[in-house]
This record gives structure tokens, C-alpha cells and sequence, in this order.
């Protein structure tokens, strides 16, 4: 399927069920990280149905030929 990450419009081909993190790095994008168990949230990213998930424990959902991410820009981390 393909990954499309925004605001960069970077775009790529990942398995469902890969872990989103490894997906980002292997396109380049840099998603922040901090406990990475979900519960500090400075990896949240929103999906392209306006889902906000933590990517750290998300992985590329199966049930779409074609998914957004759209990351968040948050000076305080």
C-alpha cells in the first residue's frame, strides 16, 4: 500500500501491519519520539480520516490501498 506523509508530501511502499515508525524512517521522516508506549504523545500523527494516533505503538492499518499521515509540528517537544 502506499504511505503518504505530509506536510512533505513524501510517499511510500509499505506492508500493512509494519510498525509506522519504521515506515517513516525508511522514508526519511523524522517522527519525534519520547517514552515511545504511547503515553507522552509526541509522536501523534493524524490519519488522512482525521484519527489522531500515536505512532510509536501503531502500525500501518490493512484495510485501505492508500493512507496520509500528516504529522504535527509541536515546539514544545
Amino acid at each position: 500500500m502506499k504511505v503518504r506523509f505530509l506536510p512533505d508530501n513524501i510517499t511510500i511502499e509499505a506492508e500493512p501491519g509494519e510498525p509506522m515508525l519504521e515506515v517513516a524512517a525508511r522514508a526519511g521522516v523524522l517522527i519525534p519520539t519520547g517514552c515511545l508506549m504511547g503515553s507522552c504523545h509526541a509522536c501523534e500523527v493524524e490519519l488522512d480520516d482525521e484519527t489522531s494516533i500515536c505512532a510509536c505503538i501503531s502500525s500501518i492499518p490493512g484495510d485501505r490501498k492508500e493512507i496520509a499521515i500528516n504529522l504535527y509540528d509541536d515546539p514544545e517537544w
